[in-house]
């Protein structure tokens, strides 16, 4: 059973301040996932990362960045859930207001700063877990850790959640955090990713368990930069990639009230950039590389653009916030059909 979003609830939500919305939304899914069954609707089943999904409509890392609410969101229909970023000690994230609205072109800029309350709480959350789809958790370096010491973060997060985990996300490709994106850089990507793979390896011996890497990527990088950076995720066979993070092209909103805030965008505005990348990825790919679609899904047929643009899965996040789990309803029930 899904959750269902009156009309009215959207424009009470809107008169609070974004960040009290979030925790508004967070709240009623926390109680939606104590008395409805998590359990997703099976449409149009995909195997991604050798992973069996019941239907490839997810949700995006940022939602629910503890997993306090896997339960409650199970119960919209989503076949995965990606909680998280999540870093190995808590921090309060950037000053606030920080998560600002645009709705003429349905989009949020967010520069919220991996706001959470540390991996360790985030474990204790995903124990509770009674959702029957795939459990993504995304991890990412805490903010005064020096981007040269970056993989000693991502290796205790790697190690802390990796028996809870159905995937494993690496988020080298937030704007928020100082210099983060330097990571996708070819010398600091390969040292990176050469420590991710071993240390996986060493838990799949240790664990008796294989959990998927996946690589989130930012979609401002140019096409010379994006086809070194899918060469190495082959070259060390990270299972997939995740395409899109935010943007920091402000080019569309920018004669938006809080169209030049600093932060990343996301929604409507980044939908083709995000899409042409895919096509670029599976183009230098081929079959070799799983891809997981996000970026600007407002609209159910966008799900199946994506899909034949060549990603594997989608995952929606800012649609959500516009469109409430209508839009999940509506996608499920295209791909139903199509």
């Amino acid at each position: 059973m899904s959750l269902s979003y009156p009309q009215w609830i959207r424009p009470l939500l809107f008169r609070l301040s974004p960040e009290a919305a979030h925790h508004a939304v967070l709240s009623s899914l926390q109680l939606a996932g104590a008395v409805r069954s998590p359990t997703p609707p099976t449409i149009a089943p995909t195997k991604c990362m050798g992973l069996s999904f019941p239907n490839p409509v997810g949700l995006a890392a940022g939602l629910d960045k503890n997993g306090e609410c896997i339960n409650g969101l199970g119960t919209l229909g989503f076949g995965s859930v990606e909680i998280g970023t999540v870093t190995p000690r808590p921090q309060p994230g950037n000053p606030k207001p920080r998560l600002f609205r645009l709705p003429a072109q349905q989009a949020l800029i967010n520069r919220m700063g991996f706001n959470n309350k540390g991996v360790d709480y985030l474990c204790e959350q995903v124990k509770e877990r009674r959702y029957g789809g795939v459990l993504g958790i995304n991890i990412g370096k805490n903010f005064d850790t020096p981007v040269e010491n970056a993989l000693d973060d991502y290796l205790i997060g790697l190690e802390k959640v990796y028996s809870l985990a159905d995937y494993i996300t690496v988020n080298i490709s937030s704007p928020n955090t100082p210099n983060l994106r330097d990571l996708q850089e070819t010398d600091a990507l390969k040292q990176l990713l050469e420590g991710l793979k071993e240390k996986q390896q060493a838990l799949t011996q240790e664990k008796q368990r294989y959990v998927p890497l996946a690589l989130k990527i930012a979609p401002d990088l140019s096409h010379t930069a994006l086809e070194q950076l899918i060469d190495n995720l082959l070259e060390f066979e990270i299972d997939a990639v995740i395409a899109t993070n935010t943007t920091l092209d402000k080019t569309a909103v920018a004669h938006l009230p809080h169209g030049q805030e600093q932060g990343g965008l996301s929604g409507a505005p980044v939908y083709e950039k995000s899409t042409e990348m895919l096509r670029h990825i599976r183009a230098r790919a081929g079959d070799k590389l799983d891809i997981i679609g996000v970026g600007g899904i407002t609209k159910a047929e966008q799900v199946r653009e994506k899909l034949n643009a060549g990603a594997d899965l989608v995952q929606i996040y800012t649609g959500l916030v516009y469109q409430g789990p209508e839009l999940i309803k509506q996608s499920l029930a295209q791909l139903k059909t199509s």
